[in-house]
């Protein structure tokens, strides 16, 4: 399985969100790290195929972005995922699993199976408006497995999370990660220094640092810092 990002660019009038991005992913977890406005969320749109790009490819395994067989191999959790907050947990997974095609059958047995995977059975009837924010973003990580994605893309997904949360969802990536290619966007270096089998750094919408990261290197959340400290940038 292999994710090829060719020479991507998207502009937008006078300004370049993402500039000539190239990349070959493949199964495993990839840290993307960047400051407010570094190009990470329009890349990963237009991974998405929410958005076109101005320029580039972006094919996994010869199929392009725009087909509809490469959408039925993604899953996608955005920072702020739509949600009906009446709905119970699992009414929600039911509800998403029929938009994306699955049987009656396949929704039960696939929303059972995830909600065991996130450790959300016990509140699987209540009411979404009722969970923690940890919680939502639990049932989140599950609506975008329901159709067992290769290519699983998630924004900024332990934003607002307390640090057990975080420690979870930390794990259930890197337990995704070993038959997918999960693609995690991030400002918080923790999120992903001890999970990524590579990291990625985005600065000005162009790809500035892509290699595995060891502890041997040094310390990720210094170099990480000295890239953007110079201009101030937000974190």
């Amino acid at each position: 399985m292999e994710l090829i990002i060719d020479r991507v660019t998207k502009r937008y009038q006078n300004k370049i969100a993402v500039d000539r991005i190239s990349l070959k992913l493949h199964k495993g977890v990839y840290g993307l790290l960047g400051a407010n406005g570094a190009g990470k969320t329009t890349l990963m749109r237009m991974i998405c195929g929410i958005l076109k790009p101005t320029e580039g490819t972006i094919i996994l395994d010869g199929v392009d972005v725009s087909e509809e067989n490469y959408r039925a191999r993604l899953g996608y959790l955005p920072q702020d995922f739509g949600y009906y907050p009446e709905f119970s947990g699992l009414d929600f997974l039911m509800y998403m699993a029929a938009l994306k095609g699955l049987s009656k059958e396949q929704a039960k047995r696939k929303s059972a199976e995830l909600l065991k995977l996130v450790a959300m059975e016990d509140v699987a009837k209540k009411k979404i408006k009722t969970y923690s924010g940890g919680m939502k973003q639990r049932i989140g990580i599950a609506q975008a497995l329901l159709n067992n994605p290769e290519v699983l893309i998630v924004d900024e997904p332990t934003a607002g999370l307390d640090p057990k949360e975080r420690v979870r969802f930390r794990n259930l990536m890197a337990e995704i990660g070993k038959d997918s290619i999960v693609l995690l966007s991030t400002h918080i270096v923790s999120d992903i220094e001890h999970i990524a089998d590579e990291v990625l750094m985005m600065k000005d919408g162009q790809l500035i640092y892509q290699n595995k990261w060891e502890e041997d290197n040094g310390d990720l959340e210094k170099f990480y810092l000295s890239q953007f400290e110079e201009e101030g940038e937000s974190l």
